[in-house]
């Protein structure tokens, strides 16, 4: 049997396959925005076609696939293509999610008046109230009245709503009238999407948990038949596998899952990269790694310490607080189809607006017209229009130089000149996030090494590093599919939370050991439910403390599996503090430290993903030049005839000294001068500083 994994990005559709001689092989298809399930099958017969076999028999084959689609949810919920949502919540209660914390807008001051005030996704007629009270203890001072959860049905019947959200409060302490409530509604509303706060947010902070159940019900109904519509197409093609998504937190999960906890399927896509740079890095021997993926429509980046990727629970999509657990990936409209424009001062812009899939850069020749980065890369040489993924998708230079004529006339620049600002500027843009996330956090850049990504990623990768003076650049031979690669080495499972809040001198041990077995009992049940059993499942655990009187809190990884005795808490306390320390340079030994949250992550135990190694060199490099041609690298110098190698025909231990380029059938590896690039002995780039 063998496993594939496919990433449906705005752009193109990838999908690696890893057969069962432990061999990896990328195919790319382009994305059908209309109807994502038709770009998915046409890259799956390009896999298939590649094994020489019909693809209801290539999926037959498949006894495990991993996919995602984060493109969907999110998108949905920054354009408002979303369900109609009615919310019952707690009396005196239902305007938490539009008071908010007091913000008015995430970017601008609440009391500037010229920003319209939030508009809740909700709106007030149907955020309707229930008489029912748990205090923040877990003890019932009101009971449930399911009159008014009856009435509240009858109301939201009439007014014809898609999914509801139950948000009581305190319910992550007590849910039992979150689920009675629950349970009443999924038989009064049949075909409506229901979920409740304890499902899926069940930690406290009132707002944060109401907004996050809201997001999920809102996203919810479109989530859940995308993969009823997915899981049904690849019936259709002969699947009887295992299928699982990837979530926002940087976990796989079953199908079921995530069509009920829809919101953890945002933000997935980024989230499984850093799990392939953290394997990469283990080829050169560092844990200190910057993965950057730039695709066909954005620029995601990800600063991984120790070998530990970050995550945040910080998160807005559009307007919308999003507390759940993701992956911290930043992001900023910069990729391959990133449109160039001139903007109001006179000055050339680079996205964050996107040619995308259709129609696409110029060059493809399919009706777009504006000038891009990908037309730009074809007018200074640096990918072919020849060889273009492969040939499959041969570039017109003639449209790519109407369309840069269009921002260089205007600004007095020939071509050239135009097309390597449009370069810069990418390269610029890209850069300031990457220096967001390190330098003005106290990190040194040139501590890390580079880990690109991306179609686009290794035509730039090297200039990105150039101007940060990284010395290190690692170019993976599956760059073009990197989101998928890393979804080969990332782990099946599932986070549980649970709060706690109390200052350690009032900390009950038992309590803190009772809810980390009630977590691990329901682990054990649900990793049980996709066939994981107990002896295969791992579990780390984790608390979310801050010193008393802080808003923010940091999260101690360093909690031990078993009974939590006062040894062992003083230990986690020590941790807090070197953790403290260590993010943001000082620490407070002699304050009181507070307990916020217990967390859990249970996953399912695998190997480490063995990479195929390629044969060593016995010929020299000279042997792969494939070709020369004329190449922009300095806009003084002018065009240089540049040597143009074949992928397929390096072998490990190669070595290659810029400038020149590489030609594989996804991806370009450009290497300026500045670089010497050798061939390590799984077909990783390993770009090093001079």
């Amino acid at each position: 049997m063998i496993k594939t994994t496919i990433d449906v990005g705005g752009t193109f559709t990838d999908c690696l396959v890893l057969d069962e001689q432990g061999q990896v092989h990328a195919f790319k298809s382009p994305t059908t925005p209309q109807d994502p399930t038709l770009g998915l099958t046409n890259v799956l017969t390009k896999a298939a076609a590649f094994f020489g076999l019909e693809l209801p028999q290539f999926m037959s084959n498949v006894g495990l696939l991993i996919a995602h689609g984060t493109t969907l949810s999110t998108n949905a919920l920054l354009t408002g293509r979303i369900a109609k949502v009615g919310l019952m919540a707690t009396k005196g209660f239902r305007d938490t999610i539009e008071i908010r914390r007091g913000y008015k807008n995430l970017r601008t001051s609440r009391f500037n008046v010229f920003v319209p005030p939030y508009k809740p996704l909700v709106p007030r007629y149907l955020r309707l109230p229930v008489e029912e009270r748990t205090i923040h203890t877990g003890e019932i001072l009101k009971p449930l009245k399911e009159e008014d959860v009856y009435a509240a049905i009858k109301k939201l019947k009439e007014d014809k709503v898609e999914a509801v959200a139950i948000c009581f409060l305190h319910s992550y302490i007590n849910p039992a009238h979150e689920k009675r409530a629950l349970e009443i509604c999924r038989q009064e509303l049949n075909g409506t999407y229901v979920t409740a706060s304890h499902e899926v947010l069940p930690v406290y902070r009132e707002y944060e948990r109401f907004s996050t159940t809201v997001v999920s019900a809102a996203v919810g109904p479109i989530t859940a038949n995308y993969l009823k519509a997915l899981t049904n197409r690849l019936r259709e093609l002969g699947f009887k596998g295992t299928l699982y998504l990837v979530q926002g937190g940087g976990l796989v999960q079953s199908v079921e899952e995530s069509a009920r906890r829809a919101v953890s399927l945002i933000g997935s896509g980024p989230a499984a990269a850093p799990a392939g740079a953290i394997r990469l890095g283990q080829c050169i021997h560092s844990n200190n790694l910057f993965s950057v993926d730039m695709g066909g429509t954005s620029y995601d980046v990800c600063l991984i310490r120790d070998g530990m990727i970050p995550t945040t629970d910080y998160n807005w999509v559009g307007d919308e607080r999003v507390a759940m657990k993701m992956v911290d990936v930043p992001s900023v409209g910069a990729g391959g189809g990133s449109i160039a424009w001139i903007n109001s001062l006179r000055l050339l812009q680079v996205g964050p607006q996107s040619a995308g899939a259709d129609p696409g850069p110029a060059c493809y020749g399919k009706g777009g017209t504006q000038p891009t980065v990908t037309d730009a890369d074809l007018m200074l040489g640096y990918v072919p229009a020849d060889y273009f993924l492969g040939g499959e998708i041969p570039l017109k230079p003639d449209l790519a130089e109407q369309a840069i004529r269009t921002v260089g006339e205007p600004l007095g620049l020939d071509v050239p000149s135009a097309a390597r600002t449009i370069f810069t500027t990418v390269n610029s843009v890209m850069a300031d996030k990457m220096t967001e996330i390190s330098t003005k956090r106290g990190y040194d850049v040139r501590d890390f090494a580079l880990v690109v990504g991306g179609g686009a990623g290794p035509v730039h990768g090297a200039h990105l590093a150039e101007l940060l003076e990284i010395p290190t650049v690692i170019i993976p031979r599956y760059a073009a599919t990197y989101s998928a690669f890393g979804m080969l080495n990332m782990e099946v499972g599932r986070d549980f939370a649970r709060s706690i809040i109390s200052r350690k001198s009032l900390l009950e041990l038992e309590r803190v050991n009772r809810l980390f077995a009630e977590m691990e009992v329901e682990a054990r049940q649900v990793l049980g439910e996709i066939g994981i059993s107990p002896q295969d499942t791992v579990l780390r655990r984790s608390l979310e403390m801050r010193y008393l009187g802080q808003f923010h809190e940091v999260e101690v990884t360093e909690v031990p599996i078993g009974k939590i005795g006062s040894r062992e808490l003083e230990e986690i306390v020590q941790a807090f503090h070197r953790r403290h320390q260590d993010l943001f340079t000082f620490h407070m030994p002699g304050r009181e430290v507070e307990f916020l949250n217990a967390r859990l992550k249970a996953t399912a135990r695998q190997d480490p993903l063995k990479l195929a190694e390629i044969p060593q060199a016995t010929v020299k490099a000279d042997q792969a030049l494939k070709r020369r041609r004329p190449v922009l690298w300095n806009l003084t110098k002018g065009y240089e005839d540049t040597p143009i190698y074949d992928g397929s025909k390096l072998r490990a231990g190669h070595t290659l000294e810029g400038p020149a380029i590489v030609e594989e059938k996804t991806t370009t590896v450009v290497i300026p001068s500045s670089y010497r690039c050798c061939v390590d002995g799984v077909k990783n780039y390993i770009l090093t500083r001079r």
